[in-house]
C-alpha cells in the first residue's frame, strides 16, 4: 500500500498547481483530489519500495538455492 504521506504530498502538488482565481475552492479540490488519488492506488494495489526490496531479496536468495540444489543433482 501506497503510503499517506506520498498522497498527501500529491495533494499538495495538484492543488498547488490550480489557477490562482481558485484559491477558495483550493481546500474542496485537495480532498476531492486525495479521495481519487487514495481510491486509484488501492486499485493499482501498490507496495512500498522496503516491501518491493524485500522481496527482490527473497528472490535472489532463492534462486541461488535453485543454482545449488541442480549443481547437486547434476552430479
Amino acid at each position: 500500500m501506497i503510503d499517506l504521506r506520498t498522497i498527501d504530498d500529491l495533494t499538495r502538488k495538484l492543488s498547488a498547481s490550480l489557477p490562482p482565481g481558485l484559491c477558495a475552492a483550493t481546500k474542496e479540490a485537495e480532498a476531492g483530489f486525495q479521495a481519487i488519488l487514495s481510491s486509484a492506488f488501492e486499485k493499482m494495489k501498490l507496495v512500498t519500495r522496503e516491501e518491493f526490496d524485500a522481496q527482490c531479496a527473497v528472490l535472489a536468495r532463492t534462486q541461488e538455492k535453485l543454482k545449488e540444489l541442480e549443481k547437486r543433482l547434476e552430479v
